[in-house]
């Protein structure tokens, strides 16, 4: 958390919809659900989830812009993650802890694969929209997929997709911007 930070105010509801939702493809930004911040380190609904999508606004308490989307069939997992995140869990820990309870079926991890669409930037102008120095990730969540079941490689590319955490709960397919 940036320093002085803390006691920032949350944008509008509509403008964290807004920024959360430029993670999306345009033609899905508005039927995606969006949590933001109504209360400084709350995480609340600020809309209803219509096309299978959620997003998350940007933590105002945080100093880099961080937005992420993703099926909502992902948010039991995520919401654990949060959840550990905010008990002062941290790093490689919030994933032994999650996939040890997808493991013992607390967690239920999607059948069908689920995208995460992420912008990471140093700034976000709200009156604009415009993104300053900006980088987007976009994966496929495939539970337990590994490279026999997916024919992908497991080796890091950037011009070609290639299959992350294979044969873990958080197995997903990685895709560079570059392609």
């Amino acid at each position: 958390m940036a320093a002085g930070l803390e006691a920032q105010s949350a944008p509008s509801a509509a403008e964290q919809i807004a920024a959360a939702t430029l993670a999306l493809p345009k033609e899905m930004r508005d039927g995606a659900g969006v949590m933001g911040y109504r209360t400084a380190g709350k995480l609340e609904l600020l809309r209803p989830v219509k096309n299978g999508m959620l997003c998350l606004a940007d933590d105002p308490a945080e100093e880099q812009f961080h937005v992420s989307c993703y099926a909502d069939s992902m948010e039991p997992f995520m919401a654990r993650g949060r959840s550990l995140r905010a008990q002062g869990v941290k790093g490689a820990q919030v994933d032994t802890v999650r996939f040890a309870e997808v493991k013992s079926g607390k967690i239920k991890m999607p059948t069908a694969p689920a995208a995460l669409y992420q912008i990471f930037a140093q700034s976000y102008d709200a009156a604009t929209g415009a993104v300053k120095g900006g980088r987007s990730l976009f994966v496929v969540y495939v539970p337990f997929a590994t490279a026999a079941t997916t024919g992908l490689s497991t080796v890091p590319s950037d011009s070609k997709p290639w299959l992350m955490l294979p044969g873990t709960p958080k197995a997903h397919i990685m895709f560079s911007v570059s392609m």
